[in-house]
């Protein structure tokens, strides 16, 4: 039994979910409400619910699973005991883990982005990626400094961002009407339908997802996490309902206050520029403070808890350490991936590698659990069976989408994939001549 210090030491359920949310309510809302609009045309609002449904149905394996085994390296224990320690758990688990480096590009890029808004140079080359790497560095540094300053700092700008998101979303509908409401079920004369309907509501869905997907961070923190067997299923409910209340005032305000070719037209900064024609300059400043506040504290949440990924990962020996003994190898390494992806690709990109690569991820582990998971963890088993339904249901049009849109990003996300494979491939087949040797050896 951990002694009372090591208990204090540990999250609390306000931390656990402050963290959550704080990688949650970030780039996602701030940076997605643009690109999903290309997608979903005036549905927007409608597609963040439905991403809200998906990510409900897919967080239940993820409660299942980390409740009744916690540790720190949830995602990757779940793989590993569906597919035992081999090349399908280390490629998807390394798939969570990319997903999450280039989650942290998306906010620390979308902080640079916002914080140039003011001057009118959101759309830099130069001075995004500039204030991108700055941001990851600072949120390093503060994880370096320790857990309860991680919590701490969590909790307090969960807070005020929460308060800030809810303020900016309850002006804005009060200052369009009630009718921006009613929008959502007539959809208004001036309502614009998915250029591609169906197919491209769908894929709008696919990109939502991201704005909720921080959720399976909580799973990270089983081995940080007082009473992880209670608080890591409440955590996660709770991140996931703050955060779907949140989008839905939000971007009913945002299409209230915006055309959707407005949207489209300012994509990567689309809550600032609707907060001009509603509250001016002041109310264009309020949310550029309030993106600078989620992006931080969310780059701060996000190194914490893909670190101790990274952790898990190593200690499975599918991924490889620095030389030496350097400490805190796993932040250094996930922090410097983070900083190269977010000066390489913008934020369009970005997202689309993530969502590609996260949805793959998802479907094998509810295929891991209805599969192979049946008599260690107890659980209704057509949950997962509809999650993996869900996910392709919007995952096959979101690629069809990227394929007639922006091939390359595709083309990379799937080299990504292949590399992924084919270096799992190569360790595993490293292990395997090991351990024969070792064999062989203690044979003589």
């Amino acid at each position: 039994m951990p002694s009372e210090t090591e208990q204090k030491k540990k999250l609390s359920l306000t931390g656990s979910v402050a963290l959550g949310t704080g990688v949650m309510i970030g780039a996602g809302i701030f940076a997605l409400v643009g690109q999903v609009a290309e997608l979903a045309g005036a549905w927007i609002p409608w597609a963040f619910v439905a991403g809200a449904v998906v990510v409900a149905f897919s967080a239940y394996s993820y409660v299942r699973y980390s409740s009744t085994n916690p540790s720190s390296g949830g995602i990757a224990m779940i793989l590993k005991a569906a597919y035992g320690p081999g090349v399908v758990a280390g490629s998807f688990s390394l798939f969570m883990y990319v997903s999450m480096i280039l989650a942290e590009s998306l906010l620390a890029r979308t902080f640079g982005t916002y914080l140039l808004r003011p001057f009118g140079m959101q759309g830099s080359a130069v001075w995004v990626p500039v204030l991108a790497v700055v941001a990851i560095a600072a949120a390093t540094v503060v994880n370096l400094v320790g857990n309860r300053w991680v919590e701490g700092s969590a909790t307090v700008t969960a807070a005020i961002k929460i308060v800030g998101i809810a303020a900016l979303a309850v002006a804005g509908i009060a200052a369009t009407g009630v009718s921006a409401f009613s929008r959502l079920v007539t959809g208004g004369a001036d309502a614009t339908p998915p250029d591609s309907g169906l197919l491209g509501f769908l894929a709008g869905i696919a990109l939502c997802i991201l704005a909720y997907k921080g959720f399976t961070t909580i799973t990270n923190q089983g081995d940080d996490l007082r009473d992880p067997q209670r608080n890591i299923a409440r955590s996660i409910v709770i991140a996931i309902a703050v955060c779907t209340v949140l989008y839905l005032l939000l971007t009913v305000a945002v299409t209230g206050s915006l055309s959707v070719p407005e949207i489209v037209a300012a994509r990567d900064y689309a809550l600032a520029e609707a907060a001009e024609p509603l509250f001016g300059s002041w109310g264009v400043w309020l949310t550029v403070a309030v993106a600078v506040v989620a992006t931080l504290s969310g780059l701060v949440a996000s190194l914490f808890s893909v670190s101790r990924l990274y952790d898990m990962l190593r200690e499975m020996g599918q991924v490889p350490g620095l030389p030496g003994s350097v400490n805190r190898q796993s932040l250094l390494i996930t922090a410097a991936l983070a900083l190269v992806t977010a000066t390489v690709f913008d934020l369009s990109q970005i997202a689309s590698l993530g969502a590609m690569l996260y949805l793959s991820m998802d479907i094998a582990i509810h295929w891991g659990m209805v599969r192979r998971l049946r008599d260690e963890v107890e659980f209704a088993t057509w949950v997962p069976a509809v999650a993996i339904a869900l996910d392709v249901l919007v995952l096959v049009p979101f690629v069809i989408m990227k394929v007639r849109t922006d091939l390359f990003t595709v083309v990379v996300t799937a080299v990504v994939a292949a590399a992924v494979f084919a270096s799992q491939w190569l360790i595993v087949r490293r292990h395997v001549a090991h351990r024969r040797r070792s064999t062989g050896r203690s044979a003589q």
